[in-house]
């Protein structure tokens, strides 16, 4: 069974003549103020969205505004270039890759112009994110309603293009009824403002609409008996509405161009009709009140059935999360902590809610459930009336949980905070499944099935027994509420018997939902996972009406052509569903030559498939909340989003960057193969020194937030690292600034050993400059100091003696990192203090370096010497002292030992002790809070006289949180204490010291910290773990913070 062809194709499909390319770069730069981007490396980055395909596109056009649009549809056109309008990238069935010209709304295109509370209505650019928006909307009490998982980084032209809809489309319906009009720029270089009635006065729009109006009348019958009647429905185009709209004005005898809209034709569009550049939105005003209940069941069924009785409480969303999903998260650092508040099968009320108060105090290991939480239900529920009729829904569902299923926990919230937490794991579902180790991948194909909800339950028995059948398994997830199922088989395109599979399972499930009365696409559209399909479901009769519409719209096909029609007159010219994908874009299977790594990835399969991680849904992508990913926050670039340097990664590893690289000047003739620049052949050297893929690299600030933040745990700080150390490795050559870098503590002890020489000729303006020269340091950053180090100021001088409690005698390390030893040698004797009041014997231990700098570097070869070293001393210190705990005043050197060390291979002791090792070692901060019940003695503390505020290092946050360090200020100041959700600071320890970096530094700061900072109190004190942190803080704001032992010692009492 194949869907795949010859194409048919516009004329410069087939383009990959480098001169030509170059032609057409020169002449775009030229009538643009944007950017054009026609690099293979740029193109490549383009080459894939959030679903399983890559296609090479022709190259990347960011205009700056609407008159810059205009001009490259104009120059497309006049060439017959083929586009493809792109915003966040989140298709997840392969509509924002194709042979075009990608046009990058995203960055630029992001206004919203205005706002009628009277109207309830606004209108925006296509660039601007759901989430931005209701964030901008929050003023005026109206928000957007259609809310996708991805809302924090989709675009609102891609919503209207894709006809997003998202779990409360129960309530307020898809995208397609939330617009209201469109402005249009057609391939022709035409400008339509589409809107109810405006064929009655635009020409534009009159042609078109009496052209959509003789389509439905001809084909009415097959569109009456062919298009599905489910609340969700994606396939296709949207003839069934445009159908409603002339039944509408036959009914009220007005002419049918009164009645229709064709905006609402051009949701779902795919971009295959034109662009949009401007939208009209319908909004709805904020519920008064708002609820969520959480149910967890002990199996699947359970759940489906229970989600028919359930929208008998007319609940705004029903979602659903199964059993693979809830396993991936417990694996998951960010997510675990999500599955623990969820309600437990057999548990109590009281139980869950003891849970959850120690979950907002910070992560707590697993706890084992009464039964297997095998399935969750989320049912939100909205009321313009207040809290009582919330309350009132909850103890309906209460009832109703308890009669047909007593085992199932119950949780209700009304708190946003509360919901927010929980709603975590749900938003988290999709990209979670993509953490699934070994080279079976949950695969996005048949991920949108929609079927009448009360044959929901025979859909899913029906569902499990084909993928059975195929030797595979399912995850199911999403909107049961209205009978639609993200469900994706697990599936390894490299494997022939399970491409076979694909499409055996798209073609069974396709007929499933038809015979259900249901639809292929509730709401994720067709691109290339369902074209192949749309004529077996539809019939040849209203793909040749689906064909009239583009041709309607499209005369010339240049508009993502290959969506939803086929490229020529044959149906079959559709490829096949399994072509094109990321690990066969060209026909064949790629893979990696075997290389020795630093790191280990057993884990993942090896290196290759540790960069295949990222699923491309594009989370890294927002602007705002979180910490990943600070560069692209910044530069708002692709290129330097975690997707932007895991898709170069990935190429690099694949050996696709040096095909890319090559820019060979001839055609491919129709580049069939969908990447022109691979050759034809599966075993490719990977490119370890690709300048591209180092010049994506550069900008990563190494913080670790995706390692967490990111739900499929694509770890870039430490690929990076492992990227940086091959390509010293491929050139036999490492920088010296990396040199200098990579070894601080060496520079450090020895400009410690010197002071206060040492800082009097670092200032000295003579030597400042020729250091800068030669390491390219930025001339306004300011050069740390350097102390007589902690070493020798403790040398001799015993701890403070403990007030042992029964007998107890407790000892503990302070391992002296870099900075702590050297720089700030202040902070470890306040720690000495502070350990010596609350009863501790501390030990101060000079084992060495952690590693940390050496790593960020790439010099693994180092680190790898260097870290066993280390990690050897320390572990002989902790069993010869009895020590209890090792703290580490340093949280990026906290974190090398918690994570680095334990993948990094040849890490001295074995893997045991180092985990023991790890297991045990905190920041004292950290520490101190989790032994608040056991310390030997505690002391007394006064309260602060200002405020407190605290901004969590990078590394703290993605790895273990920044949770216990709060609670333990809180413990001394109480409700004076504020949590800063300030981000990455933008130093990121060498990072910002460099020339080229320091303004891109400096703007990351002033994304979110540098005005938190800005908007203390003088009397009010700033607080940050991070020596970085610090620096910046003092380099951006002119301010000083304190690292919290030192203020846990000020406020001690003495």
């Amino acid at each position: 069974m194949a869907f795949m062809a010859e194409h048919s194709k516009p004329v410069a499909l087939g383009l990959d003549d480098a001169l030509d390319r170059r032609r057409h770069e020169a002449a775009l730069r030229g009538l643009i103020a944007g950017e054009v981007r026609f690099g293979a490396h740029d193109r490549m980055l383009y080459a894939t969205d959030a679903s399983m395909y890559q296609v090479e596109p022709i190259g990347v056009v960011i205009p700056r505004g609407v008159d810059d649009l205009q001009r490259v549809v104009e120059y497309c056109r006049d060439e017959r270039l083929p586009m493809l309008p792109r915003g966040g990238g989140t298709s997840l069935a392969g509509q924002c890759v194709s042979r075009a010209v990608v046009i990058d709304v995203s960055p630029t295109l992001t206004g919203l112009e205005w706002v009628s509370e009277e109207a309830r209505a606004c209108g925006v650019q296509p660039g601007i994110t759901i989430d931005d928006l209701n964030d901008r909307l929050r003023g005026h009490g109206l928000f957007f309603a259609p809310d996708p998982a991805t809302a924090r980084q989709c675009n609102i032209g891609g919503a209207i293009g894709n006809n997003a809809a998202g779990t409360r489309s129960i309530r307020y319906g898809r995208t397609s009824e939330s617009v209201e009009a469109v402005e249009l720029l057609l391939s022709t270089g035409e400008t339509v403002t589409l809107a109810r009635g405006s064929g009655l006065t635009e020409p534009i729009a009159r042609r078109l609409s009496e052209g959509v109006i003789d389509i439905c009348r001809r084909y009415e019958p097959f569109i009456r008996e062919r298009f599905p009647k489910t609340l969700r429905r994606n396939a296709g185009y949207g003839l069934d509405g445009m159908l409603a709209d002339i039944d509408e004005a036959a009914h009220r005898g007005v002419d049918p161009l009164e009645t229709l809209n064709l905006a609402r034709l051009v949701c779902g569009s795919e971009g295959t009709l034109g662009i949009v550049t401007h939208a009209t939105l319908r909004l709805h005003p904020v519920p008064k009140a708002k609820g969520l209940a959480v149910i967890g069941f002990a199996s699947m069924d359970e759940a489906i059935d229970a989600v028919v009785p359930l929208l008998g409480l007319h609940p705004s969303a029903v979602e659903l999360l199964d059993d693979m999903v809830i396993g991936l998260a417990r694996e998951n650092i960010e997510c675990r902590e999500f599955v623990e508040l969820m309600p437990q099968p057999g548990e109590k009320s009281g139980e869950r809610e003891a849970r959850s108060e120690e979950s907002k105090a910070g992560p707590r290991p697993m706890s084992a459930p009464r039964s297997p939480l095998s399935a969750v239900l989320y049912v939100e529920f909205f009321s313009d009336h207040g809290t009582e009729e919330i309350a009132e829904r909850f103890d309906r569902l209460r009832a109703l949980i308890a009669e047909r299923c007593p085992s199932a926990g119950v949780a209700c919230y009304t708190d946003p905070e509360s919901m927010a937490r929980a709603l975590k794991l749900r938003k988290a579902g999709e990209p979670l499944l993509h953490g699934v180790p070994g080279s079976r991948k949950p695969l996005g194909f048949v991920e949108d099935n929609a079927v009448p909800v009360e044959r929901l339950s025979e859909f899913v028995r029906e569902f499990k027994r084909i993928v059975a059948c195929k030797g595979t398994v399912a995850a199911f997830y999403a909107h049961a509420s209205v009978g639609v199922l993200h469900v994706r088989p697990l599936l390894d395109l490299r494997d022939p018997a399970d491409r076979k599979a694909m499409e055996e399972i798209a073609v069974e499930v396709s007929d499933l939902a038809r015979s259900l009365g249901g639809v292929m696409s509730g709401e994720h559209g067709d691109g290339r996972a369902r074209g192949p399909l749309l004529e077996r479901y539809f019939g040849s009769e209203l793909m040749r009406a689906f064909r009239e519409v583009k041709a309607l719209f499209d005369p010339m096909g240049l508009m993502n052509p290959g969506n939803i029609v086929p490229l020529g007159e044959h149906p079959e010219s559709i490829e096949s569903i399994h072509e094109r994908t990321r690990v066969r874009p060209a026909g064949f299977d790629l893979h990696a030559a075997p290389a020795a790594t630093w790191f280990d990835y057993e884990r993942e399969g090896g290196f290759d498939h540790a960069v295949e991680l990222c699923n491309g849904a594009g989370v890294c992508r927002k602007k705002q909340g979180g910490t990943m990913c600070p560069s692209y926050m910044a530069t708002l670039d692709e290129r330097h989003s975690t997707r932007g340097r895991g898709n170069a990664l990935r190429l690099a590893v694949t050996g696709q960057a040096v095909r890319a690289g090559s820019e060979r000047a001839e055609s491919d003739n129709g580049s069939e193969n969908g990447s022109p620049l691979l050759a034809s052949r599966s075993s490719l050297s990977p490119a370890w020194n690709d300048p591209e893929t180092l010049a994506t690299l550069d900008l990563c600030l190494s913080c670790k937030a995706c390692k967490t933040e990111c739900p499929s745990n694509v770890d870039i700080a430490q690929y990076k690292a492992e990227y940086l150390a091959q390509s010293y490795r491929a050139r036999e050559r490492v920088p010296l600034r990396a040199r200098v870098f990579g070894h601080v503590r060496l520079l450090n002890r020895i400009g410690s050993a010197l002071a206060p020489v040492s800082n009097f000729v670092a200032a000295h303006p003579l030597h400042r400059a020729i250091v800068d020269r030669l390491l390219g340091l930025a001339p306004r950053r300011t050069l740390p100091r350097f102390e007589r180090s902690l070493f020798r100021r403790v040398t001799g001088v015993p701890p403070p003696a403990p007030s042992q409690r029964e007998g107890e005698v407790r000892n503990v390390l302070l391992y002296g990192d870099c900075f702590t030893a050297y720089n700030e040698p202040r902070i470890g004797e306040a720690l000495l203090r502070v350990l010596g009041a609350f009863g501790y014997r501390a030990l101060v231990v000079d084992a060495g370096c952690c590693g940390r700098a050496l790593i960020s570097t790439g010099l693994l070869d180092d680190a790898a010497r260097t870290v066993a070293r280390t990690a050897a001393r320390l572990v002989e210190a902790v069993e010869q002292g009895g020590a209890t705990a090792v703290l580490v005043c340093e949280p990026s050197c906290l974190s090398a030992i918690k994570d680095e060390w334990l993948s990094l291979r040849h890490a001295g002791p074995e893997r045991d002790r180092l985990r023991r090792l790890a297991s045990m070692s905190f920041l004292p901060e950290d520490f101190l809070d989790r032994e608040w019940e056991h310390h030997p003695r505690r002391p007394a503390f006064v309260k602060p006289e200002g405020a407190v505020a605290l901004h969590g290092h990078c590394h703290q946050k993605a790895l273990w949180g920044a949770a216990t360090s709060a609670r333990l200020l809180r413990r001394l100041t109480g409700d004076s204490l504020r949590v800063l959700d300030s981000g990455c600071c933008g130093m990121a320890g060498s990072f910002g010291y460099t020339k080229e970096r320091y303004d891109l530094s400096m703007k990351i700061g002033e994304l979110s910290l540098f005005p938190a900072v800005r908007s203390l109190g003088p009397g009010d004190v700033l607080v940050a773990p991070g020596t970085s942190c610090r620096h910046q803080v003092h380099d951006g704001c002119a301010r000083e913070a304190m690292h919290p032992i030192e203020l846990v010692d000020r406020l001690m009492v003495r």
